[in-house]
């Protein structure tokens, strides 16, 4: 493999003019961002938050309108796409349909004008790398989906680039197959140690193969963070909406003191730490996960039971505090007492499983 870059992303934009108004609009406002060499970032976001636009831009399929990218202390504004130290995996592969997989995985060793050798030597490799091995002969319409996103991604990686691209690469596979290849892509992209940025909406997608994940809205970047900090630290109830389910329950902070901070929730006391030193007398909300909240005979708040289902693993609540929902995920329901629509309950949590916003 080539020395390990990481990429840097220096204030960039890219404006478009809006086709109705003929306004310019930023479709990625000023955004900045260093990957280090051999880390996985993912970037996260709704439809039309510029993530797919800041991959291409790093690509190289469009150019910033202000500001750098720089792979490693090189920077790249003004070099065209093969002249880029990196490679794409597609959504839609990509593939060339009258090409065998080993000609689809060789093409950009051919155009580098490797030996015939070399050429088979390092297509063997890959293809052991991803699985693959003995389909070089088979025409790429002869495989299933999970195997084309295999050999579009052995023919990314044949290269060995400095850094690897991914625009939304599983969304044409169905459930759990993407399941499957995003554990395989995590797992070679670890084993080679190569930088990787991809592109997702999916949420359990990117917290299960990144190292850090960047969050956009509107352009910008609304928070980015490992995805540990991301889910328990969210910075606002965007990204604490956007990464997994979350419930908000309206506070106001009482007194602050010692760590500790005493807040009133729908006219009811609790206790909790305050670790991000929020000021008494401010309203604020309480984040709370459904894994983390419990319904019981007692607990800190009470609330009324307006939904209760079975899920297996889990059984799903929906509870009113007040006028604010709730929903609770109660782990394995079996030796536990059910509680049913109608039911006035207790709400409780664990302190340090809230955070405060």
């Amino acid at each position: 493999m080539a020395d390990k870059q990481g990429v840097r992303i220096d204030a960039i934009s890219k404006i478009y003019t809006d086709p109705k108004t003929r306004k310019p609009f930023y479709a990625v406002d000023k955004i900045s961002l260093d990957i280090l060499p051999g880390e996985f970032v993912t970037l996260l976001g709704p439809s039309g938050c510029g993530k797919t636009t800041t991959l291409r831009m790093i690509a190289g399929f469009e150019s910033p309108d202000e500001g750098e990218i720089y792979i490693g202390n090189q920077p790249i504004n003004h070099l065209t796409p093969n002249k880029r130290d990196t490679a794409m995996v597609f959504q839609s592969y990509a593939l060339f349909p009258h090409y065998n997989v080993f000609d689809n995985v060789a093409y950009g060793l051919k155009l580098r004008g490797l030996s015939k050798e070399e050429i088979h030597d390092k297509v063997t490799r890959i293809l052991n790398l991803v699985e693959l091995p003995g389909m070089e002969a088979r025409m790429t319409n002869q495989l299933s989906g999970g195997q084309q996103q295999r050999v579009a991604l052995a023919r990314a990686l044949v290269v060995e680039p400095a850094v690897l691209l991914f625009d939304e690469p599983l969304s044409n596979l169905d459930a759990k197959l993407r399941i499957t290849m995003r554990t395989e892509i995590r797992r070679i992209q670890q084993q080679l140690g190569i930088t990787a940025v991809y592109v997702t909406h999916d949420q359990a997608e990117a917290m299960s193969i990144s190292d850090r994940i960047v969050i956009m809205d509107k352009g910008v970047i609304a928070q980015a963070g490992t995805p540990h900090e991301i889910y328990y630290h969210p910075n606002s109830a965007f990204v604490a909406d956007f990464i997994g389910e979350a419930n908000f329950l309206p506070a106001k902070a009482l007194a602050a003191e010692g760590g500790q901070i005493r807040l009133s929730i729908h006219g009811h006391e609790v206790t909790l730490p305050n670790p991000s030193g929020f000021a008494a007398g401010r309203d604020c909300q309480l984040m709370l996960r459904p894994e983390a909240a419990q319904i019981g005979h007692t607990g800190l708040l009470p609330c009324e039971v307006t939904l209760s289902t079975f899920m297996g693993a889990y059984q799903s609540y929906h509870v009113m505090v007040g006028d604010s929902l709730v929903k609770i995920s109660d782990p394995c329901p079996i030796n536990k007492h059910i509680f049913q629509v109608g039911d006035q309950a207790w709400l409780g949590f664990e302190p340090n499983c809230v955070h405060l916003l």
